[in-house]
């Protein structure tokens, strides 16, 4: 088989997908781009081409008194009518001297965590509020939106500085746990520690669901998630550790090894089995944070994630030349990555939850340099996705992703919107002198093919049905194909006799995209 580089041998079988020994069942779910699973071979200037957010409005300023410059880890979900958002809000002062003096507001007194939850909502996802709740003291007032703090909370002691907030769509759910949060447990003095899980039945009152944490065996120093996976009826958690030191600079570290991320699965959120560490093929080792996972809802078989690479670049000419020079140097005093490392958001995709396909170039860049840009701690896109109105008229719903900017930086942080076209993580592209792929065998369930393709007006794409063997179909050559142009999330593929399908569902059968000036994005059988 032949593939660019931008392709890994991640062929991991899908969740709900079956392969046979003559063809891959993907039945009428819709595939993209994101792996190799599907791909024979590319063809031609065919290539697989990661795509980037493009950048919108800041959405908020993490500026409250209770808020600060270390803000971040957002939970951001739909839940009905209704948008709904969950962070940590903490902040540093760095004194001249590079320390940090004392305890920063955001920090609840006695506490040996730091931060709060807090929450904010929106009716479409881009405007979004700050209800002032009630519910917990600052400063002698509850005239705010915090809605958790670390410290005593039922029976247990939390830390609230990795949250990570969700709604529970598993049918069974009992009422008072319809939200779940997970959170650090703050009873040991020094890690291992574990990970607390809270529940509650509006997403605003909290309270532990049991008394011993759920998992041990990792750091949970950055957002650490669990959600119910509804395509495979289970609970998935991902968490933060640091790998095995296997050569004397790793060794050298503090701590050693690479930031890394595991994951397991439940039935019932409080016994897990199954654990594994993700792997991502030939990728080389590389520090990540988060991991961002989820299934992405219009394909859930696949898994989604957007991990935060963390660079430590050192000092340089070119280092400080960067915006905001005298804070860095400042931050950099007394640990020298503080001002000298630079984080970013990477783009994964999986079928198992495991072994993932990790694009190596930046999904989310640090941007043009500007005042508040190019630091640690920001590009921390929040998890998950949300599905907006385009602010074009008459243009479909498109994705809409958040990420932090101004870590460290002044008094807050705050929270950048970016859009993407619906499954617009990657694309199969070509020039105009054209290119394409060749499938697998596969097998399909429906009577049409939809593609989600951008062309030029002069572009075009086509598609040619062919048997297991490769010899095209009479009536589904590329021949029989009129050209498709256009931009959309929704085009159906015709031939010469029309675009019925159905009498080759349930058979082996390749797929031969031939794209020119173009970009298929994803692709789906349906009634």
């Amino acid at each position: 088989m032949f593939f660019t580089s931008a392709l890994a041998d991640v062929k991991s079988p899908p969740a709900r997908s079956v392969e046979r020994a003559d063809a891959i069942d993907i039945g009428s779910q819709r595939e993209l781009f994101v792996d190799d699973y599907l791909i024979e071979r590319l063809t031609g200037k065919g290539e697989l081409r990661l795509q980037h957010p493009v950048p919108q409005e800041i959405v908020l300023e993490h500026n409250a008194p209770w808020e600060g410059n270390a803000t971040g880890y957002h939970s951001i979900f739909k839940d009905g009518d209704r948008y709904r958002m969950y962070y940590r809000a903490a902040g540093f002062r760095f004194r001249p001297d590079g320390g940090i003096d004392g305890e920063h507001p955001s920090k609840p007194a006695g506490a040996k965590g730091y931060g709060y939850i807090c929450y904010a909502e929106s009716d479409d996802g881009i405007h979004w509020r700050k209800p002032e709740l009630g519910l917990i003291d600052f400063q002698g007032s509850k005239a705010n939106n915090i809605v958790l703090m670390s410290g005593p909370l039922g029976d247990v002691n939390i830390d609230v500085s990795s949250p990570a907030v969700f709604k529970d769509e598993n049918p069974n759910v009992a009422p008072d746990a319809r939200y779940k949060a997970t959170v650090q447990d703050n009873n040991q003095a020094r890690p291992p520690w574990g990970l607390l899980l809270l529940k509650s039945p509006d997403g605003l009152h909290w309270k532990p669901m049991q008394t011993k944490p759920i998992l041990t065996d990792g750091t949970f120093d950055t957002l650490n998630l669990a959600y119910w996976d509804a395509e495979r009826r289970e609970y998935r958690a991902y968490w933060r550790y640091f790998t095995t030191p296997e050569t004397d600079e790793e060794r050298s570290w503090k701590p050693p090894g690479y930031r890394a991320n595991r994951t397991a699965t439940s039935q019932d959120m409080l016994i897990w089995t199954g654990q594994a560490d993700l792997t991502y093929g030939e990728s080389p080792k590389q520090h990540l944070y988060t991991a961002g996972i989820k299934a992405y809802y219009r394909a859930p078989h696949l898994f989604v994630g957007f991990p935060t690479r963390y660079v430590h670049r050192g000092w340089s000419d070119v280092m400080r030349a960067l915006p905001d020079p005298q804070e860095r140097e400042t931050r950099a005093i007394k640990m020298e990555r503080r001002g000298t490392s630079i984080t970013e958001a990477l783009f994964i995709a999986s079928r198992d939850g495991v072994a993932f396909k990790r694009w190596e170039e930046a999904f989310l860049r640090p941007g043009i340099e500007r005042p508040r840009t190019w630091t640690y701690g920001s590009n921390y896109i929040g998890w998950h996705l949300l599905e907006t109105k385009s602010l074009l008229e008459g243009a479909p719903n498109e994705l809409s992703l958040y990420a932090t900017e101004g870590y460290w930086i002044g008094n807050g942080t705050t929270l950048r919107r970016y859009t993407l076209r619906l499954d617009g993580f990657v694309s199969l592209q070509a020039p105009m002198v054209g290119g394409g792929l060749i499938s697998k065998p596969l097998r399909f369930q429906g009577k049409r093919l939809t593609l989600n393709l951008a062309t030029s007006a002069a572009g075009s794409v086509r598609v040619e049905i062919q048997d297991a063997s490769g010899k095209p179909l009479p009536g589904f050559t590329l021949d029989d194909c009129p050209a498709l142009f256009g931009d959309t999330i929704d085009r159906t593929v015709t031939w010469t006799h029309g675009s019925d399908v159905s009498s080759l569902a349930n058979q082996p059968v390749r797929l031969r995209f031939e794209i020119k000036n173009g970009d298929l994005f994803s692709f789906q059988f349906s009634d």
